[in-house]
C-alpha cells in the first residue's frame, strides 16, 4: 500500500467537489508509450491503485515497464462507530488521490501496443470512474 512516510499535517480539510473541473497537470504521456487516462472524477484510494497495479503486472508477465503517475497523500479521517458527536476530528483511516478528468493514471513502455491494451482495460476494471486508453502515436 502506499502512503507517505512524512506529511507536513497530519489531517487536512475535506475540500469542496467540483465536478466540471478538469485537471490541468498530468494530463500528457511522459514516460510511457501508452497511458490510462481518467473521464472521471474520484478519489482514488491506496487500495484501488495497487489492485490495479498488481493487475498490470500479472497481465504483461514482468515485461515491459509501468509507471504509475499518482500518489495519495490526502489523508481521510473516520471517527469509530457509535461515538456522539464532539471530541474532536477522527483519527487518520487511509491516504487518497483526488482524481480529475483528464489525468493519466498508469503509463506503460516496453510491450506491444495490443497487450498495453488489453492490460489496461483490465486494470480500469479495479478503478473508481471511466478511463481511456492513450498513445504516443
Amino acid at each position: 500500500m502506499l502512503i507517505p512516510k512524512k506529511v507536513k499535517h497530519r489531517k487536512w480539510h475535506k475540500g469542496r467537489s467540483r465536478k466540471r473541473k478538469v485537471e490541468t497537470r498530468g494530463t500528457k504521456l511522459s514516460c510511457g508509450q501508452y497511458g490510462l487516462k481518467a473521464l472521471g472524477s474520484a478519489w482514488l484510494t491506496s487500495n484501488q491503485i495497487e489492485a490495479a497495479r498488481k493487475t498490470l503486472s500479472h497481465f504483461i508477465k514482468r515485461d515491459g515497464k509501468i509507471f504509475i503517475k499518482v500518489f495519495p497523500d490526502k489523508p481521510i479521517t473516520k471517527k469509530p462507530p457509535e461515538v456522539t458527536m464532539g471530541g474532536g476530528k477522527g483519527s487518520v483511516e487511509y491516504y487518497v488521490f483526488p482524481v480529475k478528468p483528464g489525468r493519466i493514471i498508469f503509463e506503460m513502455d516496453g510491450v506491444s501496443e495490443d497487450v498495453a491494451e488489453k492490460a489496461l482495460k483490465l486494470a480500469s476494471y479495479k478503478l473508481p470512474f471511466k478511463t481511456k486508453f492513450i498513445s504516443k502515436k
